[in-house]
Parts: C-alpha cells; structure tokens; sequence
C-alpha cells in the first residue's frame, strides 16, 4: 500500500486541516501525487484538500461504510498515487458516541497500519506540552504516534521551550508552525465556507498553508515516516464489482446530479458506482443553468447550502419547473439535505421546488450526529426494510418532517420518522455512503433507464 501518514489532534480547533491542506500542497508542488482523505463524514475539508492536490478528496468513515471498507476504499483512492495524508476527525480518540474507538482517528490509523503525527496547538501551554504528548503517546499502544507538529507557536523562546520540554518524551517535533490568521478559510453556521463559494480566496489560502508548512515542518522526516506504515494486505474497493453487472443497454440514462455552490457536498464515491451501474452522469449547477441535462432520467441532489443562495434558487424559476416536471412524470429523484430543501414549496419564504408538500426554514438548534436507519418505504434507493447508517448536519428544520410515506425510520439517539417517499422520489436529511449499500446505485440506474 502507498506511503500515508495521519495527522491527528488532541482536540477541535488544534489545526488538522491547516496542517494536513499545507501538507497535502507542499508534497504536491514537491512533484508527489498526493491522495488526500478525510476521516468521518465531512464534505468540506475534503474541498479544500482536493485543491491542494488536484485529486478527488475522500472519506473514511469506519461507522458510515463498517471497518472492513476503511481500507479498501482508502486503496481504491490512493491507486497509483506516492503519498496518501489522510486529516483525522475531531480528537484523536474521539469517534462514535457511545460506542469506544468506532470511527475514531485513532480507530483508523489502526485499521490502516499508518503513523500519526499529533498537531498540538500550543498557543497557551510550554513545558506542559510534554505530558499532553505523553498521554497520547501512551493511550493506546496499538496507535503509532510518530511525531508531533507544534501550532500557533508564539515566538522562537516559546519553540525553544516547546522542543526542551519535548526532548525526552520520545516523540519527535517535525515542525513549530507560527500563528497566522492570514490563511484561515471564513467559517460560518456549519464549519468552512466550501471551496466551491469561494474558489479564487481558497487557492490563495491553501497556497499560503503550503508556503507556511514548507516553512515550518521537515518534510523529509514526515515522508519518511509516512514511508514506514505497516504493510497492508488485501483488495482494493471497486466499484464495478459492488454490485450486480449493469443491463448491456444501446444508451445509458442519464443521471444529472447537482453541484455548484449551493450543492457541493458529495462523496466521490457515489458518481463512481452510478457510472459503473450503467448511467451517464452528467453535472449541473442549479444557481446557473435553467435546464436539466438533455435526456436526464434521473436527478441526484446531495447536500449543500441552499439556505445561502435560496434567492438566487428561488429566482431560477425555469430550473424549478423542469425539477417538479421530472418529478412528476415518475423518474427516479435522490434529494439528501440540502436536495431535500430546494425540494419543498418554499425555503426561508423564497419558493422552491414544489415537488414536496412542505416548507423549509433556518434554525436556533445544529441537528448533528450519527443515526442507524431503516427504509420505512419501498423506493428508488431501497427496498423497505433496508439497514442503513447515516449522518444528519443541518441547521434547517422542514414541517412537516415526514411524508405519508417516510423515507427513513431512525433508531437512535431516538427513534422517529423522517423524510419523503413520493412516487420516484426519495428525499431526506440523512446522508449515507452508498458504497456501504452498493445495491443503491444499481437499484437507482435500473429504474432511470425504466423510464
């Protein structure tokens, strides 16, 4: 398996994505090919590391997919490249509520048999540094600390001070990177603004955190240690083989799926087991074109801030009545989050869709966490019965929260209904990973190219 490393933190807010983005970059204008992954289920730092490397960013998400995919799908990504950086999730043995080490940073390295190197932010501490880095260190043998990278680091006395009282704690510093508001990316109700709003501003940062870590890091060392992960035996995930052979068709249906600013969250992974199911997947920007794709059979929203741009959606009212046109006729819609709000009547009062008798609005309260989830409704995704998990991140409420025919049954942290099963169409707050259910994608296809 490729050379990887894994940048952990003690907490949020230490400086994981600054350090792993600038990582990521420096390695990648060092002539490298750079494959970078997220661990869990963010869609907006994995933004920020594909424009640092030019590649797909992509997650491993042990509670999303199950342990046993976490290294196939790591292999699939980081095929033919020299170097994976895969950004830890919150603190380092921080996973799953409730349920220990499950989808941990650590819980990964682990299952990766790859080094960490700890980012401290060290803003407010000098020899204490030590005993932070020795439990760490020490927590779990089975997790390989490597080295540790030292950030918002105030002054050359306080690095100075910060590498004495780290001398004999066994772990080395392979880098003191000082404060530098100048490179943190705007954040806003649910993180990092996403690259696609902000795409000149993002390059000019993840430019200046490459400039920053070339600077302040040793890259050698943290090659080297990258280069000395354990070896991994086993297949890589594909998605051709996840999956019944797709029906041999004179024309493929064509699959649009949304993006653009307002719909920019997706897992790479789902336009890869559409196209290997047999579709044609097209990309549309729903704040921009006033059509579907020419033949779309089906129609893909996944998540995203719509609640930002619900003008400028509600304005493109040619778009709108195709989207309830197609819904209306019966073909295949998977609408996830921000997909399920641009398909409701109206959103924060701007008109929308229409396809689905409710409304949207912002909310005081971030709904947040994992959920296990079971199909309450035959659709186009799955049959009912279906286990699936997920993952809800929103600060949006829709009224009423559920259909006649609700999408998703959740079982935890309680249980409720929720979502819409509406003729071909299957629209949800719940994110899920459908390399997890592979049968998704296929299901999905067969009924596009029913027609």
């Amino acid at each position: 398996m490729v050379a990887r490393v894994v940048i952990a933190a003690p907490s949020s807010g230490s400086g994981k994505t600054t350090v792993a983005t600038g990582l990521m970059a420096a390695f990648t204008e060092a002539g490298l090919a750079v494959s970078p992954h997220k661990v869990g289920p963010d869609y907006i730092d994995p933004g920020y590391h594909s424009l640092a490397t030019g590649r797909p960013g992509r997650n491993l998400d042990a509670y999303l997919c199950g342990p046993d995919l976490v290294g196939p799908l790591f292999a699939h990504g980081s095929a033919g490249c020299d170097l994976a950086v895969v950004e830890g999730v919150m603190g380092m043995f921080d996973g799953a509520a409730g349920q220990g080490e499950l989808a941990s940073t650590a819980h990964v390295s682990k299952l990766l048999r790859a080094p960490v190197v700890l980012v401290v932010d060290a803003s407010s501490q000098s020899r204490s540094v030590a005993a932070l880095v020795h439990g760490f260190a020490s927590w779990d043998p089975e997790v390989r600390l490597g080295g540790v990278i030292l950030n918002k680091v105030g002054s050359d006395r306080h690095e100075e001070l910060l590498r004495e009282a780290l001398d004999s704690s066994g772990v080395p510093v392979l880098g003191a990177l000082r404060r530098a508001p100048q490179v943190r990316a705007p954040s806003r109700h649910l993180g990092l603004v996403p690259v696609a709003e902000r795409r000149a501003e993002a390059l000019a940062s993840v430019a200046a955190l490459a400039e920053q870590v070339r600077q302040g890091c040793d890259l050698e060392a943290v090659l080297a240690l990258a280069r000395s992960a354990g070896a991994w035996s086993g297949e890589a995930w594909e998605p051709g083989r996840q999956a019944p052979s797709p029906v041999v068709r004179a024309q493929r249906p064509v699959v649009a799926v949304a993006g653009g600013a307002a719909f920019s969250f997706s897992y790479a992974e789902h336009a890869e087991l559409l196209a290997a199911a047999g579709a044609d997947v097209v990309g549309f920007d729903p704040l921009h074109d006033e059509r579907l794709p020419e033949g779309t059979a089906g129609l893909v929203i996944g998540g995203g801030f719509p609640e930002v741009y619900a003008p400028e959606l509600s304005a493109n009212e040619p778009l709108r009545k195709a989207v309830a046109d197609l819904a209306a006729g019966g073909a295949p819609v998977a609408a996830e989050c921000a997909g399920l709000l641009y398909l409701t009547r109206e959103l924060d009062g701007k008109p929308m869709c229409g396809v689905l008798d409710a409304r949207a609005r912002m909310a005081e309260r971030l709904t947040l966490g994992y959920r296990e989830a079971v199909a309450v409704s035959d659709s186009v995704l799955a049959p009912a019965g279906t286990r699936m998990r997920g993952h809800e991140f929103h600060r949006t409420v829709v009224e009423p929260g559920a259909g006649p025919a609700p999408a998703w049954g959740l079982h935890a942290p309680e249980r409720r209904v929720e979502g819409f099963v509406r003729q071909g169409v299957h629209a949800s707050y719940l994110h899920t990973h459908w390399a997890a259910g592979p049968g998704i994608a296929h299901r999905f296809v067969e009924r596009c190219a029913a027609g």
